[in-house]
C-alpha cells in the first residue's frame, strides 16, 4: 500500500542508506520492503509516536533490516524465493517434528550430527533444537534465561558447529527450528550488567522501579508464574538499588518493549539466526511482551502489535522464515497468535496447541473422549495459512488450562475435576498407573500442574515395576493411540526426545543442586542410547513404541486429507468413550478419511447408522490406513479395539 507520509520518510531513510550500501543485488528486498513499509510504519507509529526520536529509530530499524538482508547467504535468498512461490509449504502433511536438548540428547552439536539418521530412521524432518545459546550454570531455566543472544553454549559446542549441522540436515531436507526468547534475558546478559552499573540507557531496556509503589499496583492483578519457586513478579537488585521485573524467576528480568530500542535489538537477533539457516523461529513467552497496570499483563494488545511488526520485518529480509508462538494461554487468546482479524497469518504462522495436548491426557485419565469432544469445538477455527503444532509431552509441564464450562458440561466439577487429574498423574489416586510428579504448586489456590515423562504418565513405569505384561501392553497402546491422534488431527505432530523408545522418569535431577527444585527436570532426561539402540529387537519394548511410530509417521506423509486447510469435521458419537473426526482431501473433497480413537481400556462398538446417512461406509467394508486392512461394517456397528484406533478411508 502506497501511503505519502509513511514512503516520504522510507525515501529519505533509504538516501542516507545508498551512500553507505554497496551490495547492488537488492531488487528483491526493495520489493519486498516497499509493499510492507506502511504496515511496518503503522505499527511502529501505533507503538512509538509519543516519542522525540520516533523518526531516528524508524531510520536505525530499517537499517538493521537492511544490513540483515546484504548478510544473508545467496542459498537462503533462494529458499525465500521458493517458499514466496510455493507459500503453503509448510501445511503438508509431510511435516513431522521432534523437539530435543540437545545435551540431554546427543551432548553437543557435533554429537547431535551422528544421531540425524536416528531421526530420519523414525521419519522426523523438522527439529526444534532447544536453546542452546550461552546462559549462566545453574540459573538458566532449561536454556531460557540467555546471556547472549548470539552465542552458542559452549557446552554444546560453537557457531561452526551450528552451521555445520545446518547443512547436513539440508542435506537431508529437515527443518531446523531454533528459539529466541524475546520476553527476558539472563541477569547476567550485557543489558542487564550496565543497567546494575547505573547505566540509564540500559535500566530502560527493562522495567525498573526505585521503590514497591508501582510494583505493588501490577500484582494486584498479576497471575504467578512459578507460585511454589519463584512468587511474585518483581525481584529487589541490591546492587542496581532498584526493583525490577521477574514474572519468570528471579534471574530472568523482563525486557520493556515499550523502549523502542528493545524491539529492534530483537529483530536483529531474530533475523541474525535467520542467517545461520534457522528455517524456524520459536518466540519463546509471546504472552508476557508488553505489561500494563490493571490487566494480567499476559496477552495485551501492543504484544499482538509487537509481533505483527516483528513478522512484517522478517517478511521483508527473510520471508521463507515461520514464527512459532510459544502462547500456552487459553484457546480464545492463543487463535490470536495467529493474527486478528486476518484472512492469512500476520503474527506467527504456527502455535502450540496445548489444549489439544491437555485434553488428550484428560482422555486417558477418564476413559472419555467427553471432555476432549467439548473442548476441541472451544478452539476457534485458525487462519488459513496458519498451523498448530500438536504434541503429547514437551520439556514443559502439563497445564490444565481447558474452559470451566466445558468441565460442567461434561459433567464435572472444574475444581474437583483438575484435582482428580493431578491426583491421578501423580500416582495419588487407586486406580493409576501414572508416575509424575506435581509441578507449581499454588498453595494459595491449590492449583498444580503435571511433570512427568509420557511413558510414565500413561503407566509404563509402574508397569514395569510390577512386572505385568498385560498393563505394559496397555500402556504402550496408550503411547500409541495418544500419538495416532496429534498425526491425525491437522497441523504438525511434534515429537519430544525419548518418548518413541518409552524413556521413563529420570530422578537423577534431585541430585543437581540447580534442578532439584524444579520437577520439570524429571522428564528432561540424558537420551540411554543403548536403549534406543533396542528399537530393532523384536519383542522389546523400545521396539513395540518406536515400530508402530514410525510406520504411523510414514503413512501419514501419504495421505493429502491429513495436510493442514481447515480441513477436518468434528463428528457427534453415543459412545461417551471415542474421538471420532474426518480430515477431506481440499483438492480432492470426495476422498476423505475417519479417524477414530477409543480411550477405553476394553472394545467399543460405534454405531455408523448415522455416518451411512452422510456418506460414509458405503460399501461392506473400509480399508484402514493405518494398518492396510479391510474393515468389515456389514451389522450397522463398528467394533474399535481397545485403546485402539482407525484411520479409514471412506
Amino acid at each position: 500500500m502506497y501511503e505519502q507520509v509513511s514512503h516520504s520518510l522510507l525515501n529519505d531513510i533509504l538516501i542516507k542508506l545508498e551512500r553507505d550500501i554497496n551490495d547492488k543485488n537488492l531488487q528483491h528486498f526493495y520489493t519486498r520492503l516497499g509493499a510492507n513499509f506502511y504496515a511496518i510504519y503503522s505499527l511502529f507509529h501505533q507503538l512509538y509516536s509519543h516519542r522525540p526520536d520516533f523518526k531516528q529509530q524508524m531510520e536505525r530499524l530499517v537499517t538493521s533490516l537492511t544490513c540483515a538482508y546484504i548478510k544473508r547467504p545467496q542459498q537462503l535468498r533462494k529458499l525465500d524465493l521458493a517458499r514466496e512461490k510455493d507459500h503453503n509449504w509448510f501445511l503438508s502433511q509431510k511435516w513431522v517434528g521432534y523437539a530435543l536438548y540437545c545435551k540431554e540428547f546427543a551432548g553437543d552439536l557435533t554429537g547431535l550430527q551422528k544421531h540425524l539418521g536416528y531421526l530420519q530412521d523414525l521419519g522426523i524432518n523438522l527439529l526444534h533444537v532447544m536453546p542452546i545459546l550461552d546462559c549462566p550454570k545453574g540459573k538458566s531455566d532449561g536454556g531460557y534465561a540467555v546471556r547472549d543472544f548470539k552465542k552458542i553454549n559452549p557446552e554444546v559446542g560453537t557457531m561452526r558447529d551450528l552451521d555445520e549441522l545446518v547443512e547436513n540436515m539440508n542435506k537431508r531436507d529437515m527443518l531446523l527450528v531454533l528459539d529466541v526468547v524475546v520476553n527476558h534475558t539472563s541477569n547476567e546478559h550485557e543489558w542487564a550488567v550496565k543497567a546494575r552499573k547505573g547505566e540509564k540507557a540500559y535500566q530502560d531496556y527493562y522495567h525498573v522501579f526505585d521503590n514497591r509503589e508501582l510494583p505493588d499496583m501490577y500484582e494486584e492483578t498479576m497471575p504467578e508464574v512459578f507460585p511454589e519457586t519463584s512468587p511474585g513478579n518483581f525481584t529487589w537488585d541490591e546492587q542496581m538499588g532498584k526493583w525490577v521485573m521477574t514474572v519468570f524467576n528471579d534471574y530472568q528480568w523482563d525486557l520493556n518493549y515499550s523502549n523502542p530500542t528493545v524491539l529492534i535489538e530483537m529483530v536483529e537477533i531474530i533475523l541474525h539466526w535467520a542467517n545461520h539457516g534457522a528455517d524456524i523461529i520459536r518466540l519463546d513467552a509471546v504472552a508476557f511482551l508488553w505489561k500494563k497496570i490493571g490487566g494480567t499483563c499476559q496477552n495485551e494488545r501492543e504484544a499482538h502489535l509487537i509481533l505483527q511488526l516483528m513478522k512484517d520485518c522478517c517478511q521483508v529480509t527473510a520471508p521463507g522464515v515461520l514464527f512459532i508462538a510459544e502462547a500456552i494461554v487459553a484457546p480464545v487468546e492463543v487463535i490470536k497468535y495467529f493474527g486478528e482479524d486476518a484472512i492469512n497469518a500476520k503474527e506467527c504462522e504456527i502455535a502450540y496447541n496445548a489444549t489439544f495436548m491437555a485434553l488428550l491426557w484428560d482422555a486417558v485419565a477418564t476413559k472419555k473422549a467427553g471432555l476432549l469432544n467439548l473442548g476441541i469445538r472451544s478452539i476457534p477455527d485458525k487462519l488459513e495459512r496458519a498451523t498448530w503444532l500438536n504434541y503429547v509431552r514437551c520439556h514443559d509441564d502439563i497445564g490444565l488450562g481447558f474452559g470451566d464450562n466445558d468441565i460442567r458440561l461434561a459433567g464435572y466439577d472444574p475444581k474437583l475435576h483438575r484435582k482428580f487429574l493431578v491426583d491421578y498423574y501423580t500416582g495419588q489416586h487407586k486406580v493409576s498407573p501414572a508416575r509424575g510428579v506435581a509441578f507449581g504448586i499454588n498453595k494459595k489456590s491449590g492449583d498444580a500442574r503435571i511433570a512427568g515423562s509420557l511413558a510414565s504418565l500413561a503407566g509404563l513405569e509402574s508397569a514395569i515395576e510390577n512386572n505385568d505384561p498385560v498393563a505394559i501392553q496397555e500402556s504402550i497402546d496408550t503411547i500409541v493411540l495418544l500419538h495416532s491422534a496429534i498425526m491425525a488431527f491437522g497441523g504438525i505432530p511434534l515429537l519430544y526426545y525419548g518418548d518413541a523408545i518409552g524413556t521413563l522418569n529420570d530422578i537423577s535431577y534431585l541430585e543437581d543442586e540447580y534442578k532439584q527444585h524444579d520437577t520439570r527436570w524429571v522428564h528432561r532426561p540424558k537420551l540411554d542410547w543403548t536403549k534406543a539402540a533396542l528399537r530393532n529387537t523384536h519383542g522389546t519394548i523400545e521396539n513395540r513404541i518406536f515400530t508402530p511410530l514410525k510406520k504411523m509417521i510414514a503413512v501419514r506423509k501419504e495421505i493429502p486429507a491429513f495436510a493442514d486447510h481447515n480441513n477436518r469435521e468434528l463428528l457427534d458419537t453415543e459412545n461417551p468413550h471415542l474421538f471420532v473426526f474426518s480430515r477431506f482431501d481440499y483438492i480432492n473433497t470426495q476422498s476423505r478419511v475417519l479417524v477414530i480413537c477409543n480411550f477405553d481400556n476394553r472394545p467399543q462398538n460405534l454405531d455408523i447408522t448415522g455416518l451411512c446417512k452422510r456418506g460414509f461406509f458405503q460399501h461392506g467394508s473400509v480399508r484402514d490406513h493405518y494398518s492396510g486392512n479391510e474393515i468389515n461394517v456389514d451389522y450397522q456397528q463398528l467394533e474399535i479395539p481397545a485403546l485402539g484406533f482407525y484411520w479409514l478411508q471412506t
